[in-house]
């Protein structure tokens, strides 16, 4: 997901990361991104974030210790209303649209929610969402806004002939 939605973003780029995970996310985007890029992480378990700075940090090869890299103990939501501007969101939220684990997450896939993604990206910016499960009815969702939208499905953890995920990338016009 990170590799496609920063291929080509512009040097001093900005991305929104929501969801941090065990960093592999986060690693791949700082890989991608120019020296003088910015990465924000929303991450709203502060336990994931300790974990991540202690002892998991080298599962992904430390990418909290990267410079370009800022964490926000928080909601990615309230990072997206804030008035910021991003080259690039990515949303690794709960399990997608459509398995959530935690109810307020659906805020971030209904159209409101979209709507405060499309208006946090720049011009031409790349809102790109990971789903457990291929729900076509966000990708309406993500069409109606106004996005280009690209679905694509991968298998999980690499391994093919596995079940498949979905990443849903939506460009913003």
């Amino acid at each position: 997901m990170a590799v496609h939605a920063c291929n080509g973003l512009p040097g001093g780029a900005r991305v929104l990361i929501g969801g941090l995970g065990l960093g592999y996310t986060l690693r791949a985007a700082l890989d991608a991104l120019p020296a003088d890029a910015e990465v924000v992480v929303a991450e709203i378990v502060p336990a994931v974030v300790e974990w991540n700075r202690g002892p998991l940090a080298h599962l992904a090869g430390r990418p909290l210790e990267d410079p370009r890299a800022m964490v926000h103990e928080g909601d990615v939501g309230r990072v997206m209303r804030s008035g910021g501007r991003w080259d690039a969101i990515m949303l690794d939220v709960d399990n997608g649209p459509v398995a959530l684990t935690r109810k307020a997450n659906h805020a971030l896939y209904v159209a409101t929610g979209i709507a405060t993604a499309k208006a946090a990206l720049r011009r031409g910016g790349i809102l790109a969402v990971w789903s457990a499960h291929r729900d076509d009815r966000f990708a309406s969702r993500l069409r109606r806004a106004g996005f280009t939208v690209e679905v694509t499905d991968v298998p999980a953890r690499g391994v093919a002939g596995g079940p498949l995920h979905t990443i849903f990338f939506a460009r913003a016009a």
